[in-house]
């Protein structure tokens, strides 16, 4: 990596903290990446962009800055990517994921919260992500308690607009979230200063559909045995989705396809064939959060799909391109964010839906339901996916852990005696 100091003081970044996370996540990454075996040759851009994920990217976001475009930065697959790039900006995922900042974020947060809020907040007090140095505003969402509170206090160090997403799908929830996403697409005009015409808009959509049409291409390749591709390397992707350039990153993620496509012609994957399928679903997995999937795919499975916000619910449906007026489109945007199935839903009968048929599709052999402690939605809604699973005979494990390392040889025993069972 290039030295980015310079960048990094002109944020405004602690610098002693940010190089003690620097340090930390290079010999991580290693392990868990980079001993894989039989990994595509394709993944070495992905390993490109996470070696530089505080430090090109940024710059690419600086020398945006400088030209006049502004930085949007937003958790949720909510907020709508296309009106940001609609209007010029660019609208890039915010740091969390590692325990980092927590004595900072305890002086504004009870201390038994979710990690996940925990983490980004921790961020922003501590000045160790250069992604929320260089947002000129953040959006939020009420997908849970927790974040719509915290967003009142993130609130006075950079500026939030928060989305009132909906918790039931009946017509007026439609109604109220498409009101939010008007309102949203004038926020964006405002900061941006740029009005949002109707062929922006289309032409944005379009390229966000490309995005997503790439990384279903990967997920259909994810259904074959031997898989051609890890879990771990899969999720990274789908990370990344949040965090790259569109248009760069739908090419390189095609282009991985296409190697991926060869191996699985050739019988060729990086697991040998029948090894246990597993599907994970539960709380969004945020970079770099990758310890249950590594333990996961060190003990004897391989993740075939993830039914995660850092997964299929992040693209696996599209903004319909059928209509080209203003306000078609943003009724287009509207009802694609509802076919969601967030756990902020209720009842949320989609997701066990789509659980079922995930199984059936990508064959696995068991569900492995990872929730962050205190995700209410998530912990509390596994009840609902532990039923149902009993009911069709389908092995589930639960967990709940942190960001921390502390209970790793444990969840490691766990998920053994799991994959042994499902063999």
């Amino acid at each position: 990596m290039s030295n980015y100091n310079e960048m990094w003081r002109s944020l405004g970044l602690n610098m002693t903290v940010h190089d003690q996370l620097m340090q930390v996540l290079p010999p991580t990454y290693h392990d868990v990446y980079l001993m894989q075996p039989n990994r595509p040759q394709g993944m070495e851009y992905f390993d490109f962009v996470v070696n530089e994920i505080h430090g090109l990217r940024i710059q690419e976001l600086q020398e945006h800055k400088k030209a006049g475009g502004k930085v949007i930065g937003a958790f949720c697959v909510f907020v709508p990517e296309e009106i940001v790039r609609a209007a010029g900006g660019i609208c890039i995922g915010l740091c969390s994921g590692i325990d980092i900042g927590t004595a900072e974020a305890e002086k504004v947060l009870p201390r038994n919260i979710c990690p996940l809020i925990k983490s980004f907040m921790g961020f922003k007090l501590g000045k160790v992500c250069p992604y929320f140095e260089s947002c000129d505003m953040v959006v939020g969402e009420t997908t849970c308690d927790g974040k719509k509170k915290a967003f009142e206090i993130l609130n006075d160090y950079i500026p939030v607009h928060v989305m009132e997403t909906p918790h039931m799908k009946k017509s007026r929830d439609r109604e109220l979230w498409l009101e939010e996403v008007k309102d949203f697409a004038h926020m964006v005009e405002k900061a941006t200063g740029h009005n949002i015409t109707a062929n922006d808009l289309a032409k944005a959509i379009k390229e966000v559909n490309g995005k997503r049409q790439a990384l279903q291409r990967l997920a259909e390749l994810r259904k074959q045995d031997p898989a051609p591709i890890s879990g771990k390397d899969s999720l990274l992707i789908e990370q990344i989705a949040m965090y790259d350039d569109v248009t760069r990153f739908t090419a390189k993620v095609n282009e991985l396809c296409n190697e991926l496509e060869k191996k699985v012609q050739a019988s060729k994957g990086v697991f040998p064939s029948r090894t246990p399928r597993v599907i994970v679903t539960g709380t969004p997995m945020a970079i770099p959060n990758w310890k249950v999937p590594h333990i996961i795919e060190t003990s004897g499975a391989v993740i075939v799909a993830e039914e995660l916000c850092t997964g299929l619910r992040y693209f696996e449906n599209e903004v319909a391109e059928d209509v080209q007026t203003m306000d078609g489109l943003l009724e287009n945007i509207a009802g694609r964010c509802l076919g969601v199935n967030c756990a902020v839903f209720t009842p949320n009968t989609g997701r066990i839906e789509r659980l079922l048929q995930l199984v059936e599709d990508y064959q696995a052999d068991g569900v492995i339901h990872c929730a962050l402690s205190f995700c209410d939605p998530y912990t509390v809604e596994a009840n609902r996916v532990e039923n149902v699973l009993k009911q069709h005979k389908i092995p589930l494990l639960k967990i709940e852990t942190g960001y921390d390392q502390e209970d790793t040889g444990q969840l490691k025993t766990r998920i053994e005696a799991f994959i042994e069972m499902i063999s």
